[in-house]
């Protein structure tokens, strides 16, 4: 997993299995930003849509995948932890308290 993608080899970019679990987990982990912002401008208020938190949880399992396994690095290892558990627990009070049809419900 750590070797070069073959097919990306002509383009002169070096990106492994790994590294690319580790870009596609960034961008979704930033990229949640830009759902809660699209969510608040249509509500004209600020909200988290349930895509935040399920784009948190799936972003910081790829990123720290990529740091346990790929990159084996102890501060990106610890940097990813925290919003993995965080994420979950915040998910798990939002379906507790809004249920499973949440987006769908007023806000």
């Amino acid at each position: 997993m750590n070797t070069a993608i073959p097919w990306l080899e002509w383009t002169g970019i070096h990106m492994s299995p790994w590294k690319l679990i580790g870009l596609v987990g960034a961008l979704m982990f930033g990229g949640r930003w830009l759902v809660q912002f699209i969510a608040s401008k249509r509500q004209g208020k600020p909200v988290i849509p349930r895509a935040f938190w399920y784009m948190s949880i799936i972003g910081s399992l790829m990123t720290l995948s990529y740091f346990i396994f790929g990159k084996n690095d102890a501060v990106g290892i610890l940097q990813n932890l925290f919003p993995s558990f965080t994420a979950c627990y915040s998910l798990y009070l939002d379906i507790k308290h809004r249920g499973w049809d949440r987006d769908r419900n007023a806000h």
